[in-house]
């Protein structure tokens, strides 16, 4: 079976925001970890499943009910379970009600005798791991709002398992997200209506919605919401990336029948925005919904109208539902250009020291704006710092951002003592924000004025330019060791930050990742200083992580609906 990491979670949900609108919008449900000897394993998945009916002709459409056993172990390397377990799938409480079958693209030893299904496997690794796939189809004879539960038990030597109970139900809503009409490529604080609107194709009626708007950082809604709760995310990135906006709207809303909101959303490119995107999603909502809005702190954000949100607590989340038959299409999604531009200007440093000494050097770049930048769709970075070692130095430390490469960019496998260093940003730039990056140098010989160069370019070496920064101008800096007007280093003190004399550059296995603070962010330095914090990107962030994401509209005050004409889909 495969494993998930934390970390490799939040990349594919930084570059892939349906990921995360899934997780936002689905009920999943964990079962209680008992007290063991050895290791208890938490079985995870949706607390429901709809189904839709049986069908007058053909056989059954069936959906997949996705269950995972977590391994409460976070040590990467030694927390792995490597024995043998067997999980059984108890489907007698779904006899008449829906047919269960295994997937069989993953090739695990699963098999199905009477209503008990059985897996055999070896080997959990630590966080969430997926078992086969289940796939659930309504049996034969089932009717609309039939409904019952699968159980699922784990046996192991030395571990044990937490059952755990999903439900499958026949029928229920099937709400779908219509695309707006919006104007994709803009001008910076251009304004625009957001006309939204979705339709129930389910067998049922959905009692109340959640609308989920998620939008990135150059964008933003002109108004916010009584009825909305607000929230920010990093997506990985340390600063902020995304909003999202979940708004509870109560009322039934009907099969066959299509809402939209009373008057359109005001959307707004802003002073910042360059490549942008909007996710929207419509969901029926979950019993504590009306409960989470009136909760403490569960109020709208300071904007043009509404109240104010007050942090004292923080803000309730409105619950869902996962019991939509198809949730694929309760969601929506666009990206903006907005023709705007970055600039990214290099700063280097000047420092001095004797042969055998130590020194730092702080050297990066910053974001002079207007614009933000992010690559949230492929992760992807930003930009590269590429910085050529001074003659008669060689590092010593450096960011673990950063890796040591030839003269020519080519691999080196000695990281130490490279004569060229690469440093990539993370997925997203602020327009306030930069890269800064901490180097210590041992020098050999006292070369004076030995400069290095300091270039802020593409991530890839082929090709370099950064096509959302026109001035090339400040692209490039210099770090210059030993200057001509520095006198006596020695007796100047200099920049030095180790002791004279030594051994030579420390090999990969001593050399420390350049100082921690250097995996921490920060600010870019003010313009003609050292930057005063090191670290990776100050970066606006989500999801990545992020990313990212689950989607649809914050309301008018008061989250008023009505029917459009009660007009059917397709008239």
């Amino acid at each position: 079976m495969r494993s998930t990491t934390p970390r490799a979670a939040l990349r594919r949900v930084a570059g892939a925001l349906a990921a995360a609108c899934l997780l936002a919008a689905g009920s999943l449900a964990l079962s209680a970890p008992a007290r063991a000897a050895g290791p208890v394993m938490s079985f995870g998945g949706p607390a429901e499943t709809a189904l839709h009916p049986y069908p007058a002709s053909g056989g059954p459409q069936r959906t997949s009910v996705a269950i995972t056993v977590d391994n409460p172990s976070r040590d990467e390397e030694y927390g792995r379970f490597e024995g043998e377990y067997t999980v059984t799938f108890d489907l007698g409480g779904i006899a008449g009600v829906a047919e269960a079958v295994f997937g069989t693209e993953d090739g695990a030893d699963c098999e199905i005798t009477g209503t008990t299904g059985v897996c055999h496997d070896t080997g959990l690794a630590p966080g969430t791991n997926p078992l086969p796939e289940l796939r659930v189809g309504a049996a034969a004879g089932s009717r609309d709002g039939d409904s019952g539960t699968i159980r699922v038990t784990g046996t192991a030597d030395g571990a044990a398992f937490a059952p755990f109970t999903t439900r499958i139900v026949i029928g229920g809503p099937d709400l779908v997200m219509e695309r707006a009409p919006l104007e994709q490529e803009l001008e910076p604080g251009r304004t625009q209506p957001f006309p939204l609107a979705f339709a129930n194709h389910g067998t049922r009626a959905a009692e109340g919605v959640v609308l989920t708007l998620m939008y990135t950082r150059g964008i933003e809604f002109t108004e916010r919401y009584e009825n909305c709760v607000y929230r920010e995310d990093d997506a990985g990135q340390g600063v902020p990336v995304w909003t999202t906006a979940l708004c509870s709207v109560e009322g039934s809303y009907e099969v066959g029948a299509v809402y939209e909101l009373a008057e359109p959303l005001m959307l707004r490119a802003t002073q910042r925005a360059y490549r942008d995107t909007l996710v929207y999603r419509i969901n029926e909502a979950g019993p504590g919904a009306r409960g989470a809005q009136r909760a403490p702190g569960a109020r709208s954000a300071p904007g043009t109208t509404g109240n104010v949100l007050t942090l004292k607590a923080a803000p309730a989340v409105p619950a869902v539902r996962s019991n939509d038959l198809d949730p694929a299409d309760n969601q929506q999604e666009a990206d903006f250009s907005t023709a705007n531009t970055a600039d990214f200007a290099a700063y280097g440093d000047t420092t001095s020291g004797l042969p055998g000494s130590t020194v730092g050097a702080d050297i990066g770049f910053r974001n002079e704006g207007p614009a933000w930048i992010g690559n949230l769709r492929s992760g992807d970075p930003v930009a590269t710092v590429d910085f050529t070692v001074p003659e008669g130095a060689s590092v010593s430390a450096w960011p673990g951002t950063c890796r040591g490469v030839t003269a020519d960019g080519q691999y080196r496998e000695r990281q130490a003592g490279a004569p060229r260093y690469v440093c990539d940003t993370s997925m997203a730039v602020r327009e306030d924000a930069g890269l800064a990056l901490h180097f210590d140098l041992k020098i050999a010989e006292a070369v004076t004025g030995a400069s290095g160069k300091v270039e802020v370019r593409g991530a890839r070496s082929r090709d370099p330019l950064l096509p959302f920064d026109p001035d090339r101008g400040n692209n490039t800096a210099a770090l210059v060791l030993n200057p001509e007007d520095a006198g006596d280093p020695g007796a100047a003190g200099g920049s030095t930050s180790g002791s004279s004399g030594g051994d030579g550059p420390t090999d990969d296995a001593s050399a420390p990742a350049a100082s921690a603070s250097a995996d921490a962010t920060a600010t870019a330095a003010p313009a003609g200083s050292r930057a005063g914090t090191v670290g990776r990107l100050a970066a606006t962030g989500t999801g990545a992580a992020t990313a990212a994401g689950a989607a649809a509209a914050a309301l008018l005050a008061g989250g008023v609906l009505y029917t459009a004409a009660r007009r059917r889909p397709g008239h």
